[in-house]
């Protein structure tokens, strides 16, 4: 088939051309773009944790008769209230590990802190989340251990205030380790926690470990830190690990089992966003990236509506155009053009006007996203995101112009030439 017919029509319809191309133009910078901004949820909602997120779940509870003030007896009140919990919950018959911990991965509750590898170079430090545990904190989260080895029983310290203990050792992720110590030689250096002048000798390296905080930059979100405290406070947690397949009838034995200990504590019953009480870890996942699904629907959304209008647009311009072409048609179908010619035509034509609208959305999606990269940091959007979008667009505009071009090929050459 020429062209030139069809952009010879087209001149004669200049007005709807440069509309219906802005429109493409605008729903295809739009949709590229976030479509780039939903990949990026996407992404920071499918990393990896690093821990074995089956059969864990975690304990948060508070004691109601804790003694109130920090003296030496009260600390140790409480950390035996805390070794009772421990034992008990270790000896349920679907639990297969557990440990005292102040957070864990993705809590959104980070407990910060710094690290350095001189006391010398104070400015040189590296911002750590810390991560406090016993001897079976690797086997409760399932930590993959690279190198070195875990804590032991002798080694644990306890205490009632952040930084008041300086632990002898510590575990790190694999990633702290590369920044620290850019050589791979981290295995038995000493660190510096939190302007500590008392060293810290690194034991064990583990592969992965996020930090709390979800919503942190990629840059530091494996800076994980990992110290053999236990934390002798009123409100504790534990993270637990049932044995695969049981883990509701651990977390009611464990509920159960604590509460006979020691009546006198709290165990809130949660909620769909709450952290509080008895939480699987895939519950914590949920609740840690909420804000990113939901942007992520709204956005997918946004993106449905913008393709959906345009589509419609397509719809109606060539639908327009099919009754005002009824006398052209109809001449056509006379000199022997066949239903396919005149499918193939406006098929032919929505595509030239399709094309033109996503030349200038290309350019129009490019100047957007490099805005967004000043305004907002935003990363450099991948050039298949653009090519994704402009085949999209142009399998928009074939599917919305089928159905007026299918009614104008099926036009009666008759009935078009009676109504001259």
């Amino acid at each position: 088939m020429r062209l030139h017919p069809i952009l010879t029509a087209l001149r004669k319809h200049k007005a709807g051309v440069v509309l219906i191309s802005l429109q493409i133009a605008l729903t295809l910078a739009i949709v590229c773009n976030i479509g780039f901004i939903i990949g990026q949820h996407v992404e920071r909602i499918q990393r990896p944790s690093g821990l074995v997120e089956d059969n864990l779940f975690l304990i948060t509870q508070r004691y109601i008769a804790a003694p109130p003030s920090d003296a030496p007896d009260s600390i140790a009140k409480l950390d035996a209230m805390q070794l009772a919990d421990l034992a008990t919950l270790r000896q349920l018959p679907d639990v297969q590990f557990a440990t005292p911990v102040t957070s864990l991965p993705l809590l959104r509750n980070p407990w910060g802190g710094s690290v350095t590898v001189s006391l010398n170079e104070p400015r040189n430090t590296t911002s750590v989340n810390t991560f406090t545990g016993d001897d079976q904190i690797l086997q409760t989260l399932g930590l993959q251990l690279i190198a070195g080895r875990n804590f032991t029983a002798s080694e644990i310290g306890r205490s009632a205030t952040q930084g008041e203990v300086q632990p002898p050792v510590a575990i790190v992720t694999k990633a702290l380790a590369d920044k620290l110590f850019p050589q791979g030689d981290a295995l038995g250096k000493p660190i510096y926690i939190n302007d500590n002048q008392s060293p810290s000798v690194i034991v064990g390296v583990v592969a992965h470990m996020i930090i709390a905080d979800s919503d942190a930059p990629e840059s530091i979100a494996w800076n994980s830190l990992l110290l053999p405290i236990r934390m002798d406070v009123a409100t504790t947690r534990y993270a637990v690990r049932a044995r695969p397949g049981r883990m509701q009838e651990a977390i009611d034995e464990a509920r159960k089992a604590l509460f006979q200990v020691e009546p006198l504590r709290v165990i809130e019953q949660g909620g769909r966003y709450s952290l509080e009480g008895i939480q699987s870890f895939a519950h914590i996942r949920s609740v840690s990236y909420a804000k990113d699904i939901f942007m992520t629907q709204v956005l997918m959304t946004i993106c449905m509506i913008l393709l959906v209008v345009t589509g419609v647009g397509i719809t109606g311009l060539t639908s327009f155009w099919v009754s005002q072409r009824n006398k052209h048609i109809g001449i056509r179908r006379a000199l022997g053009a066949r239903q396919l010619d005149i499918l193939r035509y406006f098929q032919i034509e929505n595509l030239l006007i399709v094309g033109i609208g996503c030349i200038v959305g290309v350019g129009l999606a490019i100047s957007i996203n490099i805005g967004l990269m000043h305004a907002f940091e935003l990363a450099r959007m991948p050039v298949w995101y653009v090519i994704i979008g402009v085949l999209t667009v142009l399998a928009l505009g074939q599917i919305a112009a089928f159905v007026p071009a299918k009614r104008a090929s099926k036009v009666s050459p008759l009935v078009a030439t009676r109504s001259v």
